[in-house]
């Protein structure tokens, strides 16, 4: 009958430890083959961890070394929230091991008392002295039955491993933040050079016109036409000098330095190249993304603290002991005879605490249900990421290429209105429609070489490039929530990295 009882007590026990996990959590999401957006069948190249090096910038490169190198503050903060998140693992795994404590105690007191004597009348004080010295070590432990304390662990790690990615997810939005930024300064000292080209022409159509009106060959309404032209062309050059500086003002910020410090020649907008990507398959996309790790750790952590909610509920055992020697006489402390301990085990089981028990756990399902729906939504933007950026850098790439063409055409049609006009074949309206039309021309191309490099720049962190060679460890999913990689399709060698 005894046996019988065991049997059915640790029955019962194995019993609420399986009700009080969670089932296995999968995002639903059905992945497709492949992207939609992606070439054919092209072998899968990912970025490089320096991917920015493929641009041939030196200057980039260096400003890229030293906001990794600890001059962003924005990793520098990540960097200590990862401190954080690794220092709450092993204050969370503490409960996991008994407490020990000792204590060492000299303890003196006197008392006095006065005394009458009945046979001389004389008054006596007698004083009393006691000593008690301990030397005693104590020690607690709770019997994690329901799996709490390792549940607490598990959801210390994951909070860890999420604070990793996020390290990650900084460190990209970083790099894609100076990369952006240096090409914008570029775009911008570029289009400086180039309005100063297309004054020097409006420049130099105002002379031929003033030449011509010198000797009666045109009116003063075409002079003041030019004019007008050339004073709008100059109050364009402000608004670009001053993109250039803001620019490099924010480069300062971006890798952690006074504006005044930092000195910028730039001027290479035009000899940027811009590597080569294809990615591989929409599950090995997710596998590098750590915004989606991310989501997905945290998820875990809150399984976990569901757990720990619902063992709140039951009851907890506590062992608690101490011993050690107790004495009135220093010299007598470590004698056997001074020994002393005792030993207790107590149980406490919850009865009423209106309601903010199951509270509790109601309001840990509730998070991680709003976690199962930012991890779902994590996967969708990351897919939508990738499949922009692969259109964005086709159309602009397209689109670059156009304008170059368009603005070798409006080149050639201006110099020949610039001679006919010097012939006096055509009149200044025409100069003007086809002056006006390279200068737009000039500038387009100009745009729409910035929105190549930085669809190329987008491209590169929707891959999720670099952040792994950042010094930052891909860390395992532990918990009850399955891996991507675990779902059909992640069966792949990049998977291995993170299982």
């Amino acid at each position: 009958m005894h046996r019988a009882f065991s049997i059915a007590l640790a029955g019962l026990l194995l019993g609420g430890c399986a009700a009080l996990t969670p089932p296995p959590t999968s995002s639903g999401i059905t992945l497709p083959d492949r992207l939609a957006a992606a070439p054919g069948v092209v072998e899968p190249s990912w970025p490089d961890p320096s991917w920015w090096r493929g641009f041939g910038a030196p200057e980039l490169d260096g400003l890229m070394a030293e906001a990794l190198q600890g001059g962003s503050t924005d990793i520098a903060a990540a960097v200590a929230r990862v401190r954080q998140a690794d220092a709450q693992v092993r204050i969370s795994g503490a409960p996991l091991l008994p407490t020990i404590d000792g204590q060492a105690q000299a303890l003196r007191s006197q008392t006095g008392a006065v005394n009458v004597a009945s046979i001389t009348g004389a008054t006596t004080r007698r004083v009393r002295v006691t000593a008690s010295n301990r030397l005693l070590g104590s020690a607690s432990y709770e019997l994690d039955f329901w799996g709490k304390n390792r549940a607490a662990l598990e959801s210390a790690q994951q909070s860890a491993f999420a604070s990793r990615f996020d390290l990650g997810t900084v460190t990209l939005t970083t790099q894609a933040s100076v990369a952006n930024t240096y090409f914008t300064m570029l775009a911008a000292q570029d289009q400086l050079v180039i309005q100063r080209q297309n004054l020097a022409l409006a420049e130099r159509t105002l002379r031929v016109l003033r030449d011509r009106f010198t000797v009666g060959t045109s009116t003063g309404l075409d002079v003041a036409q030019q004019e007008t032209v050339v004073a709008q062309q100059q109050a364009l050059i402000p608004p670009f000098e001053q993109a250039v500086e803001t620019n490099r003002n924010a480069l300062a910020t971006l890798i952690g330095r006074p504006p005044e410090t930092i000195r910028l020649d730039g001027g290479v907008f035009t000899r940027i190249a811009v590597p080569g990507v294809s990615p591989g398959i929409p599950a090995e996309v997710l596998a590098r993304r750590p915004d989606v790790l991310a989501a997905e750790a945290s998820l875990a952590a809150a399984n976990a603290d569901i757990v720990v909610a619902r063992a709140q509920l039951l009851p907890s055992i506590q062992l608690t002991g101490s011993g050690g020697w107790s004495s009135l006489a220093l010299e007598t402390l470590t004698r056997p005879t001074s020994l002393v301990f005792n030993l207790a085990a107590g149980l406490v089981q919850p009865i009423f605490r209106g309601g903010a028990l199951r509270g509790q756990v109601q309001l840990s399902e509730a998070q991680a249900q709003e976690l199962l729906a930012n991890y779902r939504g994590a996967i969708l933007n990351a897919l939508v990421d990738t499949e922009n950026a692969l259109v964005t850098l086709r159309q602009t790439t397209e689109q670059e290429r156009l304008q170059a063409i368009a603005v070798a055409t409006a080149e050639r049609s201006y110099a020949i209105s610039e001679a006919q006009l010097r012939a006096g074949t055509i009149d200044l309206v025409t100069l003007l429609v086809t002056q006006q039309a390279l200068f737009q021309a000039r500038d387009a191309l100009t745009r729409s070489r910035l929105a190549r490099l930085q669809a190329a720049v987008a491209l590169f962190r929707a891959l999720g490039g670099g952040w792994e060679g950042s010094g930052i460890t891909p860390r395992p999913i532990l918990g009850r929530l399955a891996s991507p990689c675990d779902e059909a399709g992640f069966r792949t060698s990049t998977c291995a990295a993170f299982s």
